[in-house]
């Protein structure tokens, strides 16, 4: 059994989906959870309850990781309140669609400004906050790996994404913390199924080997899987965890 016992796991962007998974599945294995959100507040405290609820232990952090005084505050918060952080997941993101010629700047630069900008700014604090033999995760996509029209700007940053990560795992090194990236394929959250019908998500499904989309908690595990002890030789890379998808 993966076990994150005495670890402190922070997990931006984790009111909601896939990141909320994460931070209860992180407390079910013996973490205690930093819930960082932007806006959405409630769904924060009430992911911060269900894990106090289960005898877990959480703080709920609101800070806009594209801001580098609100990621420096982040980590002080965290380290104020549990002393150490040994884990960052790195799971907020954007997604902006549009052709490639439809793309306004302002598009443009806030995917850049949450999806890259946001992980340069938590990976900097990291390099100095992290506790010694942490582990970082980070999150790209299966989209970085298939020509699919309309992903323009959202692939661009999830590219930007894997080079930070093989960048940064060679620079954690002597310090023993372990870098690496996660590559969903289509999960059954908000983010991917806003907009589409029912039959759209149903073809897209039958593109994965088991005929389905994800769920939130098959990334959760994987996440925990890279966060354990279990992964100590594992860094500097890109696992797709996509259900064969691509």
């Amino acid at each position: 059994m993966t076990t994150l016992a005495n670890k402190v796991v922070l997990i931006t962007g984790s009111s909601r989906g896939i990141g909320a998974a994460i931070a209860q599945s992180a407390a079910r294995a013996g973490a205690k959870i930093v819930v960082n959100y932007a806006g959405r507040q409630a769904d924060a405290d009430a992911v911060v309850a269900s894990i106090g609820q289960a005898g877990g232990e959480a703080l709920a952090v609101q800070a806009d990781v594209s801001q580098p005084a609100d990621v420096k505050r982040l980590f002080a918060e965290a380290l104020a309140r549990f002393g150490r952080v040994d884990v960052l997941v790195n799971n907020a993101g954007i997604m902006s669609l549009a052709p490639l010629k439809d793309t306004t700047d302002e598009m443009f630069q806030r995917t850049l400004d949450i999806n890259v900008k946001g992980v340069f700014n938590t990976l900097r604090e990291a390099a100095t906050q992290l506790a010694e033999g942490g582990s970082v995760i980070n999150f790209s996509s299966t989209t970085t790996r298939v020509m699919m029209p309309t992903y323009a700007a959202y692939c661009a940053s999830k590219g930007a994404v894997e080079q930070l990560t093989r960048v940064f795992a060679k620079e954690m090194g002597p310090r023993n913390i372990t870098v690496n990236t996660i590559s969903p394929g289509p999960v059954n959250t908000e983010l991917f199924t806003k907009g589409k019908p029912p039959e759209v998500i149903d073809r897209i499904a039958s593109l994965a080997a088991f005929n389905r989309i994800g769920e939130p908690q098959d990334i959760a595990d994987a996440v925990l899987f890279l966060a354990s002890d279990q992964a100590r030789w594992i860094s500097g890379q890109n696992l797709g965890a996509n259900g064969a998808f691509a």
